[in-house]
């Protein structure tokens, strides 16, 4: 199974945030901390902000973070939020399938068993999960050096419009 780069990102913006506790934090600086495009994080920040898994605060001093604590936002309802579909195979979509196999596939209920272990995994886990290191984690992004610098700005980049 391979994710999408939108659910990659979502869940590199979501531990991002959550290395930042009861901060605001500027797609800008998240954009560079792990080198995408800030176009992509608007996107994805605007989806996280409509399910309700972090507050975008729009204009020159706002940005974005958290709506729960770490602990509340479930990794496996982010994931299914984010990804278009999880069909990884023709025979999943039950409206576009053409096999004729499908009644009696082993291959296709072996999927199936597989797909819901993968889900149960990831609902076993939740974003402070994720970031229970955050001393190992923040220098690898770039947050031991100050990020004053993003507020500081006079023109700073911002992405959330």
């Amino acid at each position: 199974m391979r994710l999408t780069q939108h659910s990659n990102y979502a869940m590199r913006l979501l531990m991002y945030c959550a290395l930042r506790p009861d901060q605001l934090v500027r797609l800008a600086e998240i954009a560079d901390a792990y080198n995408i495009s800030c176009h992509h994080l608007n996107k994805i920040a605007q989806r996280l902000a409509h399910i309700g898994i972090i507050h975008a605060i729009r204009g020159r001093n706002g940005g974005i973070r958290l709506a729960k604590e770490p602990q509340e936002i479930n990794i496996g309802q982010v994931l299914r939020a984010t990804e278009e579909n999880l069909v990884i195979v023709e025979c999943f979509a039950e409206t576009t399938n053409t096999c004729p196999l499908i009644s009696e596939c082993k291959f296709r209920k072996i999927l199936h068993r597989a797909l819901k272990a993968f889900l149960d995994v990831l609902d076993d886990c939740t974003l402070a999960d994720l970031v229970s290191e955050p001393d190992c984690l923040r220098p690898l992004l770039g947050m031991a050096e100050s990020m004053s610098q993003y507020m500081d700005q006079q023109e700073a980049p911002t992405c959330l419009h």
